[in-house]
């Protein structure tokens, strides 16, 4: 099947799990595009997909470096990885949100490389939601990390991200979404201006219905959309 026919589809069950479910929020569809070309990058946007997420800095630069400036400007771009040290001050130039930050030592990070810029970055924090999981915050120290976090005025919260543990049967990812649903209202009671909380960004191509059923309103898609990689 080819990606348009992919994203229609795509497009076309969250219609039909929105309507069933009586969720009136606009789901964010996100086109992970790890080790995917232009090309494939191109034809996600002329199908409707505007928002990209990249694990690999350098990967992103390249793509970017091919990508049309009206096309570029059409859509936004998120660092979904791991970011290194040595790589903040290229992340923040290069991608209009990073979502994967984890600790406030990055957050230090990228609030110093956004001030030398003159600009706010949009920040968004990974929720810890399993033991095996390596980066992320863990549950009980969110409350100190925000409170660090909104010390600084050149990163803007927009929302969290969360990984649940892997499951072959999604249908057992369930719980974590529905502890992520709660734990982000919590958040979105108390958080400051001029912070805008508006994503809960969870569900990947194999649990992404059910995340949806939970209350997610961004998914992030890449074997769903292109295939195996290659």
């Amino acid at each position: 099947m080819a990606i348009e026919d992919k994203i229609a589809e795509v497009l076309s069950t969250i219609e039909r799990i929105t309507k069933s479910c009586s969720l009136s929020e606009k789901i964010t569809v996100m086109a992970a595009v790890k080790q995917r070309n232009v090309s494939e990058i191109y034809r996600a946007f002329e199908a409707g997909v505007k928002f990209f997420g990249e694990n690999r800095v350098q990967e992103a630069e390249e793509h970017l470096s091919e990508i049309k400036a009206e096309v570029r400007n059409s859509t936004r771009w998120h660092f979904i990885g791991r970011l290194q040290s040595n790589k903040v001050k290229k992340a923040v130039k290069i991608f209009d949100s990073i979502d994967s930050v984890d600790s406030c030592k990055l957050v230090k990070e990228i609030d110093r490389a956004s001030f030398e810029l003159d600009i706010v970055k949009d920040i968004m924090i990974e929720i810890n939601m399993g033991e095996e999981q390596k980066g992320g915050i863990k549950i009980e120290e969110i409350d100190s990390f925000l409170n660090f976090l909104f010390e600084f005025k050149n990163v803007r919260l927009t929302g969290v991200m969360a990984v649940p543990p892997f499951f072959s049967d999604p249908e057992k990812s369930r719980p974590y979404f529905k502890k992520m649903f709660k734990i982000f209202n919590e958040i979105k009671k108390s958080h400051p201006e001029p912070h805008i909380f508006e994503f809960l960004s969870m569900g990947m191509s194999n649990d992404y219905k059910i995340a949806i059923e939970e209350g997610s309103n961004m998914v992030r898609l890449g074997t769903v959309i292109f295939g195996e990689r290659r």
